[in-house]
C-alpha cells in the first residue's frame, strides 16, 4: 500500500500539478496587484466607484420587510477578474513556455540532424509516454546490433583443426 502511495507522489503529472500550484499562487499577487493598482482606478474614474461590486444593485423586499440585495456588479467584476487573470496567466506564462520549448525543439533537431532521427520532431502527435517508448525500443535495437556484431567474430575467428588417431 506503501509502495503504491511512493509511484502515486513519483508521478510527472503529480509534479506538475504541484509546480502549477505553486506558480499559480505567485501569480495571484501579481494579478491582484494589477487588478488593485490599475484595472481598479479605471474602473473608480468610469464609474465613480473602487469596484464594479457595488454598482447595479437591486433591493428587493420580502413580505416580512427584510431585503435582498442582487447585484450584477459582483458578478461583472467577478468576470472581469477572471478575464484579466486568464489573460495575464496566457500572456505572461503560456506563450513564453511555448515559445521556450518551440525553441529547445529546433536546437534538439539541429543537433540531431546528422544522428539519428528526432522521435519528437518525426512525430509530434505522439504522447511522451509514447515517444519514451519508441525511444526505448530504439535503444534496445541498437544493443542487441551491437551484441550480435560482437558475438559474431568470437564464432567465426578460430580455425578448427581435425586431428585423426589410426589404430593398428
Amino acid at each position: 500500500m506503501l509502495d503504491g502511495f511512493k509511484k502515486f507522489i513519483a508521478r510527472g503529472n503529480m509534479v506538475d500539478m504541484a509546480v502549477g500550484v505553486v506558480m499559480g499562487a505567485a501569480v495571484t499577487g501579481i494579478v491582484n496587484a494589477l487588478v488593485d493598482s490599475i484595472i481598479n482606478p479605471l474602473i473608480a474614474a468610469i464609474f465613480g466607484k473602487p469596484d464594479l461590486s457595488k454598482t447595479w444593485n437591486w433591493t428587493i423586499t420580502n413580505w416580512a420587510g427584510e431585503n435582498s440585495v442582487i447585484s450584477f456588479g459582483s458578478l461583472l467584476n467577478a468576470l472581469l477578474n477572471f478575464l484579466i487573470i486568464a489573460i495575464a496567466v496566457y500572456f505572461c506564462i503560456v506563450v513564453p513556455i511555448n515559445k521556450l520549448r518551440d525553441m529547445s525543439e529546433k536546437a534538439m533537431a539541429k543537433l540531431k540532424k546528422g544522428g539519428d532521427e528526432d522521435v519528437a520532431a518525426s512525430q509530434p502527435d505522439l504522447s511522451p509516454e509514447e515517444q519514451t517508448v519508441i525511444l526505448l525500443q530504439d535503444i534496445r535495437n541498437s544493443l542487441a546490433d551491437q551484441q550480435a556484431a560482437a558475438a559474431a567474430p568470437e564464432t567465426s575467428a578460430a580455425p578448427t583443426a581435425t586431428v585423426t588417431v589410426e589404430s593398428k
